[in-house]
């Protein structure tokens, strides 16, 4: 097999290997999302569960959260932009669909649909124009066993720009790209105690442009303990959250798209009645080739502060 399929075969690998095995837990460490809540934690097929086995990647600018940012990004003289202050904005979500449970709470195979709009808003404008908004829906397969788990999924993105700005800035025919594809993704990740690392890659099936390189790979590493730094007895707490997310893919030469976050989030007890939902508060820094849809042949770098929202 040619080396740059490697990555994304060496996944999906993994990841059939994790469905097959028995699903029984590893060892005891408190679940990172909501799949151990008492509803979900019989052995068996579970219709419309809460939560999910795999938890949503915390750095990733693409995971399927509701979030509003403030960010600044900084001038690029070799593109001729001046420095920026946008509203970086998504609606997105994760909705279970059928789990089969292992027999330790949190084990389990999960079959979920996700989707989300990110949109960004220029705040330099009058209107605070729409510059670029890309849609994201999939069908995520997720599997956890102890302190592994791993999604493949597959999905559709397409990108579309704003109409303010297209009359702001009207490109030429020659350097309007409509952005569209779908991509087969795998993802394998591992606990180890606070720390979780993952790694995978995307291979993309139909794409526009068609000459648009089919492959991406995708790495990052986070720090969550279960201890509260401030804890507020029956109404939870909050603590520290930290994470990096790493893209690179043929189309940009493999030069990586890193995504730093860090702040605090709120959380409820693991495994209360009703279930709570989760709240972060993170700063952020990204430098690499653009996430917004339009302009990904583009390199940005920008920092700022946001509030985000899981729904597990």
């Amino acid at each position: 097999m040619p080396q740059r399929h490697s990555l994304t075969a060496a996944c999906i690998v993994a990841a059939l290997h994790l469905a097959a095995a028995p699903l029984a837990a590893q060892d005891s460490y408190p679940a990172r999302c909501g799949a151990g809540l008492p509803a979900t934690s019989t052995a068996g097929y579970t219709p419309l569960p809460r939560g999910d086995v795999f938890c949503l990647l915390i750095a990733d600018p693409k995971a399927p959260r509701s979030f509003v940012s403030m960010v600044r990004e900084a001038a690029n003289a070799s593109q001729n932009a001046a420095s920026t202050t946008l509203a970086s904005v998504g609606i997105g979500d994760v909705f279970p669909l059928g789990r089969w449970n292992g027999s330790t709470p949190g084990d389990g195979v999960q079959l979920s649909l996700s989707a989300g709009v990110f949109a960004q808003f220029d705040l330099g404008t009058a209107s605070y124009d729409l510059v670029n908004a890309d849609y994201v829906i999939g069908l995520p397969l997720t599997v956890r066993r102890g302190r592994n788990s791993m999604r493949l999924r597959i999905y559709h993105q397409s990108s579309h720009l704003g109409d303010e700005y297209l009359l702001r800035e009207p490109p030429t025919i020659q350097d309007r790209e409509n952005l569209s594809f779908e991509s087969l993704e795998a993802i394998v990740s591992r606990d180890f105690g606070p720390l979780r690392g993952y790694a995978g890659g995307e291979w993309l099936l139909n794409r526009e442009p068609a000459d648009l390189a089919r492959t991406v790979a995708h790495a990052g590493l986070e720090f969550r303990p279960m201890t509260w730094i401030i804890p507020l007895r029956k109404l939870g707490g909050f603590r520290v959250v930290a994470a990096t997310d790493v893209k690179a893919s043929k189309e940009q030469d493999w030069k990586p798209g890193i995504s730093v976050r860090a702040g605090v989030e709120y959380d409820r007890e693991r495994g209360t009645e009703p279930p709570g939902r989760r709240w972060s508060l993170l700063v952020e820094h990204y430098e690499g080739p653009s996430p917004y849809g339009q302009f990904f042949r583009e390199r940005v770098r920008y920092s700022g502060i946001g509030i985000h929202f899981n729904g597990f």
